[in-house]
């Protein structure tokens, strides 16, 4: 699969997602989309980003955006960490990697003194034709999903 580039079309996905769903970029189609690609489900960052992303989700939905999380976890990891954190929006699991290589956001990460392949924290905003319009990469999580919205706001 292709890998994406601002401005182009995104390439067709589909992953399970929570609520025993499976989604597509086409079921988004008409809208704008925030997908969010983070490490790990209940960590500190990741827990404070989709907190984030949740108080802020009138907002989005008023500029006709929809948020999906995306991460290597389980579908059960994502359900309990969808419940506990009473997450609006849908977390899609990508444990072959597919999208997260087509969004090319897999790194060579230092964890304790070991080198490990991980997701690097990055987000994407996709316009309501498919299009991608923006990229955060090596997000930092305070202040992120302002800079989102702004974006959002200049589409």
């Amino acid at each position: 699969m292709a890998k994406v580039a601002i401005g182009k079309k995104v390439p067709a996905f589909s992953l399970p997602a929570t609520g025993d769903k499976t989604i597509s970029l086409a079921d988004c189609k008409g809208k704008n989309l925030v997908l969010y690609f983070y490490p790990k489900d209940s960590t500190p960052g990741c827990t404070t980003e989709g907190q984030d992303f949740r108080d802020r989700i009138h907002t989005f939905r008023r500029r006709n955006t929809t948020i999906l999380g995306v991460s290597r976890d389980s579908l059960k990891s994502h359900e309990n960490f969808r419940t506990k954190q009473k997450f609006p929006f849908d977390l899609l699991s990508d444990s072959d990697e597919k999208l997260c290589k087509v969004f090319d956001v897999i790194r060579e990460k230092n964890m304790y003194g070991r080198k490990v392949m991980g997701i690097e924290r990055s987000t994407f905003l996709i316009d309501d034709q498919g299009k991608l319009r923006r990229e955060w990469r090596k997000v930092k999580v305070a202040g992120h999903v302002e800079e989102v919205l702004e974006a959002i706001k200049e589409l």
